[in-house]
């Protein structure tokens, strides 16, 4: 196995290379740069050395070569600047298309249920714990690609400075290789270890930053349940964990570079013995100035050693990046994270590049089912809602019993279907699997007809909307919050807000549509962000609405006059009526009376399915 991941990492960090060529060898050829501009003072120091012992060969006087030596170093100044600036560039360029191919595949397919691997078995990852995916495991392998330039760069340099002591004197530079032979075997013996400590410390991280999340998301429920001290125990538990296992992975790579460290130090120590008992014993033709250029060079030659020596170790660290990133794309290959796809970044003149245009969701009413393609974006099947027939759906969650087996129904078009039952019956998880936002294990899902082979796919804006039990906002405007890039004018938002109850809540705020709502809605009310995700859904018109509970914030009041709005006063674009065919969880006596059809869930399966009246006639 080990090969071939081998293998695989390189393929992909090489793709990553491949990505910008352009920028990645004007990076490569600045480090060449600054790698080895520092070679040519040592010429220089041979020559001012030899000059005071009255063996120059250029006759120039050391004033001169003190002032070549400055022109030279700030020569290497001025390349290091600039290689600053490309090299952050390319850097950030492959940090943002690790991350935009992974967050791209993560939002394409919902239905991805990211693992990790451990002793106990599979365990799903969670929000929290994805940010050190994108901050750690990005970080890691940015460094990786950036490190093979640098390294490259103290290579080409490493290779004149080994020409420059070969020719002053052969059998001292043999021995600057006895540090690589060393550092590989270091290497090798260890690799298991460097990646076994790398991934405890990844694990560890992501537990914590996914803790961090669940209590800022659940900071009410904390409160409420008087969990604090609890909760904060358990963080330190998980935060003391971490110390010790983040503690063995830099002690253990801080041992490594020590050692690799100490290796050249002690192959350096063994030259210049050699090379003052050469000197003193005159064997050879070895001039002072020669000596100063030797241990000058071979500087040079061992630190690439050094780094050599960091840079595999390194190399087994992105080993272990790749394949916890890999992970989350459940089931596609690795190449996905390293697709070259196109990144609207600033150019190195910091002008910005145009964005590409929203695509629009438009009803399109000639649009017709095409019998001979089956692939999703060819799934049109006229937008119109007519018919949808759900047969057999069936999921459970990975390592439980927990989730919905065999759920049939049949909706028609302008009605309105109920999902009810106790907590934990399977609603939520119904409508999520319909979506397609959860992977369908069994089951077929039809569409006026047509079997729907990728519900994700499909049920999008103007086919259909959702709206799940903890509607989300975002800390923009009331209008930007509606659009999310939609192109629609006051008329359609007032309207969309009409039917969604929030007409008289508008007209007492300042601001109107221009309202900043705060982080996650924080400035509104629960029915007043829930009422604003339903007028988000409305101004789409999408042929089906799915609610999860929508009501359960608003007064029965506000509840009645929604419902009779959403089913009454339809709106009239420009082409046709909209009729609306809604899919609703809902436990409200008033909203299951209103009900075409009811459908009562009990541990996953159909209980009940029918009129409220037939249902619960014994009431």
């Amino acid at each position: 196995m080990m090969p071939t991941k081998k293998l695989i990492a390189w393929k992909l960090l090489w793709q990553l290379i491949c990505y910008k060529p352009k920028l990645y060898i004007i990076d490569s050829c600045f480090w060449i740069l600054i790698a080895g501009l520092p070679a040519l003072p040592g010429l220089i120091i041979r020559e001012f050395f030899n000059s005071l012992t009255g063996k120059a060969q250029f006759g120039l006087s050391p004033l001169v070569l003190i002032a070549l030596l400055l022109a030279v170093n700030l020569g290497h100044i001025a390349v290091i600047f600039a290689g600053s600036i490309t090299g952050t560039q390319h850097r950030f360029t492959m940090r943002s298309l690790l991350r935009h191919n992974l967050l791209d595949h993560l939002f394409k397919n919902p239905t991805a249920q990211p693992m990790v691997f451990s002793k106990d078995g599979e365990t799903t990852v969670s929000q929290g714990e994805i940010i050190s995916y994108f901050r750690d495991d990005v970080e890691q392998i940015e460094n990786n690609v950036a490190w093979i330039s640098q390294v490259l760069g103290e290579g080409i340099s490493a290779v004149l400075c080994l020409v420059i002591l070969l020719r002053i004197n052969v059998q001292m530079t043999l021995f600057v290789f006895l540090p690589m032979v060393g550092m590989v075997i270091i290497v090798q013996r260890a690799r298991t270890r460097i990646k076994q400590y790398r991934k405890a410390s990844r694990q560890a991280t992501e537990k914590v930053t996914g803790i961090l999340g669940e209590i800022f998301s659940s900071v009410q429920a904390i409160k409420v349940a008087g969990a604090e001290e609890n909760v904060l125990d358990y963080f330190r538990t998980l935060n003391d964990k971490r110390r010790q296992v983040m503690i063995q992975d830099s002690l253990f790579n801080t041992i490594l570079n020590s050692s690799f460290q100490n290796m050249v130090n002690l192959g350096t120590g063994i030259i210049l013995l050699l090379a003052s008992h050469w000197m003193q014993n005159r064997v050879g033709k070895l001039t002072v100035g020669d000596f100063a250029l030797f241990v000058y060079n071979v500087y040079f030659v061992t630190n690439f050693f050094t780094r050599l020596g960091i840079f595999m170790a390194l190399y087994k660290q992105t080993e272990v990046s790749f394949e916890r990133m890999a992970s989350l794309l459940s089931g596609v290959s690795a190449d996905t994270l390293v697709t070259p796809n196109r990144l609207y970044l600033n150019d190195l003149n910091g002008r910005k590049k145009a964005l590409p245009s929203v695509e629009q969701p438009l009803r399109n009413e000639s649009d017709a089912y095409s019998e001979q393609s089956h692939k999703p974006d060819s799934i049109a099947s006229a937008y119109r809602l007519q018919s949808l027939k759900v047969s057999n759906l069936t999921y459970h969650y990975p390592g439980t019993t927990q989730g919905i087996t065999d759920v049939s129904f049949e909706i028609h078009r302008g009605s309105l279907t109920v999902i009810t039952g106790q907590i934990g019956s399977g609603k939520t998880t119904l409508l999520r699997l319909l979506l397609g936002l959860l992977p369908m294990q069994s089951g077929c899902i039809y569409w006026n007809g047509h079997l729907i082979k990728d519900p994700a796919s499909f049920f999008i804006p103007p086919r259909s909307a959702y709206t799940p039990q903890v509607p989300q906002l975002f800390s923009y405007t009331l209008r930007e919050n509606i659009l999310l890039g939609l192109f629609k004018d006051d008329r359609n938002i007032a309207t969309a807000l009409k039917i969604a109850v929030f007409e008289e809540d508008l007209a007492i705020m300042n601001e109107g549509l221009e309202t900043l709502v705060g982080s996650k809605g924080v400035r509104l009310s629960g029915g007043q962000i829930q009422r604003v995700a339903a007028a988000r859904m409305f101004v789409r018109q999408p042929e089906l609405l799915v609610f999860d509970d929508l009501s359960s914030a608003l007064d029965v009041e506000t509840e009645l006059a929604l419902w009779s709005r959403i089913f009454v006063n339809s709106t009239k674009p420009e082409q046709d009526n909209w009729t609306p065919t809604c899919l609703v969880v809902s436990h409200r006596r008033s909203v299951l009376r209103r009900a075409d059809q009811v459908i009562v869930l009990k541990a996953g399966r159909v209980q009940a399915q029918g009129k409220f009246n037939e249902i619960f006639s014994h009431e």
